[in-house]
Formats: C-alpha cells, sequence, structure tokens
C-alpha cells in the first residue's frame, strides 16, 4: 500500500518554495508519493489573478519534470464547484482503496481547520503533515482546540521559504526578472505565455 501525500493549492504559479515542500516530504517522511492537487478555486480565497485550470496544470507538470515520486491531479477540475478538502480526499480514497492518503498543509492553514468543511471527519479519517509557516500563530478558539486534540498530526521541519505566488506574480507584473524563484522549465513558459504581465 502506498502512501501518498496530498498536496493541495492553487499554485499559481507552482514555485521553488512548494517543490522544496514536497521534496522535504517525499525524501524526510515516510511518504512514497507526492500528489499536487490543483484547485480550481479555493472557497477562502478570491479568484483575482488565478491563471485558467489547464495552465496551472502544465506549469505543474513541467516542475515535476520525470520525478516519478510526484504527480499532478487534476480531479478537482472534475469535482462539484466549489471544491472541498474532504470531498477529494473521501472520493480519491474510494477510487484507490489500495492507497493511503494523508493531507499536507502549512501550519497557517491548521490554525483555520475550524472554518473548513466538515473538519471533524477529515482529523477522523485522515492524517495530517504539517509544515511549519513564519508568522502564524494559534489563536485561542474552542472548536479549533476540539478539533487538534482528535487529530493526527505529524509536524514536519520542513525548511521555510517565505516565497509567494502573489509575490511572483507582482514581480513578473512589475518587469522583475522572477526565474530565481521558479524551475528553469516554469520561468521558461510563463515567459513565452506572457502570464501574469499584467
Amino acid at each position: 500500500m502506498a502512501k501518498i501525500g496530498l498536496f493541495f493549492g492553487s499554485f499559481n504559479p507552482i514555485h521553488i518554495g512548494h517543490m522544496a515542500i514536497a521534496g522535504y516530504m517525499k525524501e524526510f517522511t515516510d511518504l512514497d508519493q507526492i500528489w499536487f492537487v490543483i484547485s480550481p478555486l479555493n472557497p477562502l480565497k478570491k479568484r483575482e489573478s488565478l491563471l485558467a485550470d489547464h495552465y496551472r496544470f502544465d506549469l505543474v507538470e513541467l516542475a515535476i519534470g520525470d520525478d516519478d515520486a510526484m504527480q499532478p491531479s487534476d480531479i478537482e477540475f472534475r469535482l462539484p464547484a466549489p471544491s472541498y478538502t474532504i470531498d477529494t480526499m473521501m472520493w480519491l480514497t474510494e477510487r484507490h482503496p489500495n492507497n493511503k492518503f494523508v493531507l499536507l498543509m502549512g501550519e497557517d492553514n491548521l490554525y483555520t481547520l475550524h472554518k473548513w468543511k466538515n473538519a471533524a471527519e477529515l482529523v477522523s479519517k485522515f492524517p495530517l503533515y504539517v509544515y511549519p509557516r513564519s508568522g502564524f500563530t494559534k489563536k485561542s478558539n474552542t472548536l479549533l482546540d476540539e478539533l487538534l486534540a482528535k487529530a493526527v498530526i505529524n509536524r514536519v521541519n520542513a525548511p521555510q521559504m517565505d516565497i509567494s505566488g502573489t509575490f511572483i506574480r507582482n514581480g513578473i507584473r512589475d518587469g522583475k526578472n522572477m526565474s530565481y524563484f521558479l524551475h528553469p522549465a516554469v520561468w521558461k513558459h510563463i515567459a513565452q505565455m506572457h502570464f501574469y504581465e499584467r
């Protein structure tokens, strides 16, 4: 049975911070594979400057290259919108009964877990692999405390990289060379397609 970490995100665009986290999870935990689940629209985020789904999927494919331990997933493109993590994970579990799925998330997302759909069911069925994010602290919340007490949490000391899609998009829009923050194939494709330039 393969143990697979599901790495959800808009990946708008995928950058070296994402790849460093995924690589660390693969090499320094018990996970066999990492699946990048590209979200069409996060219910907690606005759609502003979100690149089309298939373009973001292509960029994730370029970033992964020929690494067999990682793969992009477009499953949420075919599920009812908006996308909810519990629905996607249950769907994947039903269709891949020989795999064990765990949820990868940043510490910032962990502290918003009480706002997620069916959060109690999520933490009862799936372990959480949590990587650190700087500048985020847990605020007192009874519902969140109850959820975290029931969750199976594996805190993973992945390196912190303070890079965001917003930072990269803003840099491209302002004419900056953002190649240092992206896989070379990703940067080349973004430049060729003129993504995020306005």
